[in-house]
């Protein structure tokens, strides 16, 4: 099986630091990686980029010059922890003109497959310093989305502050429910306010409903889960029992 494990800044850096949490999603990755192909789409450039210099990161050219520092060394703490399991990785640079360009998409979807084949784990992420339109209006919730669709992913899993789909704010109701199944995502969620915890972060909710349909659209799966305690995500993926965490059906299913 192909997933495509998405992680977010909000999971990785924590009080503007990097937070423990990526040591166990690298041990959970490494795991997974012995039975299945892994994808690795990670956030966390900008918010690395800032642990070395503060900028303000609403003018673009600072955000992009935070992208251009803090990408080596999130790949820095990766390779680090790779390496205590002797898991090789690469780096991966994607913008969204690369899937629009039929050549481009090819050349690194060929370049994806050989990397599996050796049990390589690619970690993507947007070309941040150099994409303006990504930077502004893009967030690798979607770019996550593409790379499951475009380089022939099974499914997609996005680890995130956001554990699944309520039927309400949970942080305004106590009593919200968790969807455990969608089958079909109401367009009225799609007007849910961006607000996401982390102010390195780009997305929200809706960013993750929109990859969520994008992907179910096309006969995929979407899981949402919590990445600050990867129980839940652990249990779906190795145990095959659905404990927490919302499961988007594609059509493949109906």
């Amino acid at each position: 099986m192909r997933i495509v494990i998405k992680v977010g800044t909000a999971t990785l850096y924590q009080n503007e630091k990097l937070s423990n949490r990526i040591d166990n999603l690298v041990e959970f990755l490494v795991e997974l990686n012995k039975t299945n192909e892994i994808i690795l789409v990670s956030s966390g450039a900008v918010g690395a980029g800032y642990t070395k210099l503060k900028l303000d990161k609403s003018k673009i050219e600072n955000k992009q010059a935070l992208a251009s520092i803090g990408q080596p060394l999130l790949m820095k703490e990766y390779k680090l922890r790779f390496e205590k399991y002797n898991q090789v990785v690469s780096q991966v640079l994607l913008t969204a003109s690369d899937f629009d360009s039929r050549k481009r998409t090819k050349n690194a979807k060929n370049m994806i497959e050989v990397l599996l084949k050796n049990k390589v784990i690619p970690i993507i992420n947007e070309n941040d310093a150099v994409s303006i339109q990504e930077l502004v209006f893009g967030d690798n919730d979607q770019l996550s989305a593409y790379t499951t669709y475009y380089f022939d992913g099974d499914m997609l899993v996005i680890l995130s502050d956001i554990d699944g789909l309520y039927d309400s704010n949970p942080k305004e109701n106590k009593n919200a429910k968790l969807l455990k199944i969608v089958e079909k995502i109401d367009p009225k969620l799609m007007d849910t306010p961006t607000n996401p915890n982390d102010k390195f972060a780009t997305g929200g909710i809706v960013t993750k409903l929109k990859s969520a349909e994008f992907l179910m659209n096309k006969g995929l799966d979407m899981f949402l889960a919590s990445g600050f305690e990867l129980d839940d995500i652990k249990s779906f993926l190795i145990k095959g029992i659905h404990k927490k965490g919302t499961l988007f059906k594609g059509k493949k299913w109906k």
